[in-house]
């Protein structure tokens, strides 16, 4: 008879920041979130997200919720992050994508464990930094800056995808006009009481642009601090 092993409680982690807790997030994203591609999920199964927001709430990381993280931004409800990577990666992975908003570092680290090579723009110095320490810690090689997210990174263009994680009244026309032709554009557009989430792909005849559906983000704020 084969014996079977079990591993002790203490290596699967019983505590809301277990590899177990994570997994109950992807159940629940898949199956009340309609979330489908499991590349997707993979990454988000394997994402520590407790390490990219402040210890006090470290034992709320896999509600699907957004949090707070300083400076007033947030980061993103998981499933927002798994809805927009999806959206962003359906038609085909893209090499080079730009992420407007580093914010806590967590969507660029899920964009990034997916294989793409990630530019990421932070206008709030404070959090860049934190983020960088946690690519770092995670072992992430990803490229980030920070700069005023609307201006892009024109110096890195045309870019295959480019994500945008706050929301602007409009798209700016230098995030398009860095988007390479049949790339792939994700961002929330729209006021403080109304916002959408929206996919745009530049093609020979034009952009195309699909509406996902509501959130909320917080603001798309011009300058650096």
């Amino acid at each position: 008879m084969t014996p079977i092993f079990h591993r002790k409680p203490e290596a699967q982690g019983q505590g809301m920041t277990s590899q177990r807790a994570r997994d109950r997030l992807v159940e629940r994203l898949r199956a009340e979130g309609g979330i489908r591609d499991e590349r997707v999920l993979a990454a988000l199964r394997s994402l520590p997200r407790h390490l990219f927001i402040d210890e006090a709430l470290s034992s709320r990381a896999y509600e699907d919720t957004a949090l707070p993280i300083g400076n007033g931004q947030t980061i993103s409800q998981p499933w927002v992050v798994a809805r927009m990577t999806e959206a962003l990666i359906e038609h085909g992975a893209p090499r080079k994508v730009l992420e407007i908003g580093t914010g806590s570092g967590y969507q660029a680290a899920v964009l990034a464990t997916l294989g793409l090579e990630v530019y990421s723009v932070e206008r709030i110095d404070e959090l860049l930094r934190n983020a960088r320490r946690r690519f770092r810690n995670l072992g992430l090689n990803l490229r980030s800056k920070h700069d005023d997210g609307r201006l892009g990174w024109p110096e890195h263009a045309p870019f295959d995808a480019i994500i945008v994680t706050a929301a602007g009244a409009a798209l700016d026309s230098a995030l398009l006009d860095q988007l390479a032709e049949g790339g792939t554009l994700v961002a929330p557009v729209g006021d403080a009481n109304s916002q959408n989430l929206l996919r745009l792909c530049k093609t020979p005849d034009g952009v195309q642009r699909e509406d996902l559906g509501k959130v909320v983000f917080v603001p798309l704020v011009p300058g650096v601090v």
